[in-house]
């Protein structure tokens, strides 16, 4: 069956196009770039690389650029790679099919359930083709991000002041069948948050005192990354911090490496080799 969506990957030195505010690449940097075409919509997800392959971050919403200047800081000093999806910065994927326009979040592409729930969510017209291929451009960032080689999934969010943050898990709130355990460091600004998918990390990350999610493995399938990590028994971290706190997110980054290097020594020993 002929599909409207063409899906290649292309390897070349990679010059921004985005309307995203990225950070400038310095020198030593080295580009690389999947292209996903996805009907009228231009993906491109375009990795940096500095150094020693250390981390890998992978960032998915292109409106969230102060998590991508942060891990560029990491990375300009410590080695590693991010890749950062980019295609026209906005938070939503936006595009039209057989003159039908469609929009849905990139975080809840990774399974049947989400893709179809993403899409309801803005009202869109139930469209078998358009879910296929959502989940071929899903394929295509797992594979290039490549969690399970890395043994590890490590994203990076950012949110607005006083809207969704970690208090937002609390029973009573929005997220409260999301999260099985909370931790909050009431010196903290609420915003800036640590999400994990396995007690071992959530215990450790207690004990640096951050406030933390441990995601509830009973909490619905919303597509997210997450539950794909969790489903698949990857260890997961996500570190989301308010838009403009570039600071505090390279904070909870070295604070997050840490943690995960101490949950899993395998990984460390494994960033050293």
């Amino acid at each position: 069956m002929l599909r409207y969506i063409t899906l290649i990957i292309l390897f070349y030195s990679f010059s921004l196009r985005s309307k995203a505010q990225h950070p400038p690449v310095f020198e030593g940097m080295i580009t690389d770039t999947a292209f996903v075409k996805l009907n009228d919509l231009d993906i491109n997800l375009v990795k940096y690389s500095y150094g020693k392959p250390k981390i890998s971050f992978l960032v998915i919403h292109d409106d969230e650029d102060t998590g991508v200047k942060a891990a560029f800081e990491y990375i300009r000093f410590s080695g590693g790679s991010i890749i950062d999806c980019q295609y026209g910065g906005t938070r939503n994927y936006k595009f039209r099919h057989k003159g039908i326009d469609f929009q849905t979040d990139p975080n809840s592409i990774y399974s049947y359930g989400g893709r179809v729930m993403g899409l309801d969510k803005y009202d869109n017209t139930d469209n078998d083709d358009v879910i296929r291929q959502l989940e071929d451009a899903s394929k295509m960032i797992l594979n290039y991000y490549n969690a399970k080689k890395l043994g590890y999934m490590f994203t990076l969010h950012n949110n607005a002041d006083g809207g969704f943050g970690i208090s937002s898990y609390l029973k009573g709130y929005e997220l409260e069948e999301t999260a099985d355990s909370v931790h909050i460091n009431f010196e903290a600004d609420s915003d800036d948050l640590i999400l994990v998918t396995d007690l071992a990390l959530f215990n450790n990350f207690k004990k640096k005192n951050v406030n933390v999610i441990l995601q509830s493995d009973r909490g619905p399938d919303d597509g997210s990354l997450s539950v794909y990590a969790m489903e698949n028994k990857i260890p997961y971290i996500n570190v989301e911090v308010q838009h403009g706190h570039q600071y505090e997110h390279l904070q909870l980054i070295e604070i997050a490496i840490k943690v995960l290097y101490e949950t899993y020594s395998n990984l460390a020993k494994k960033a050293t080799e």
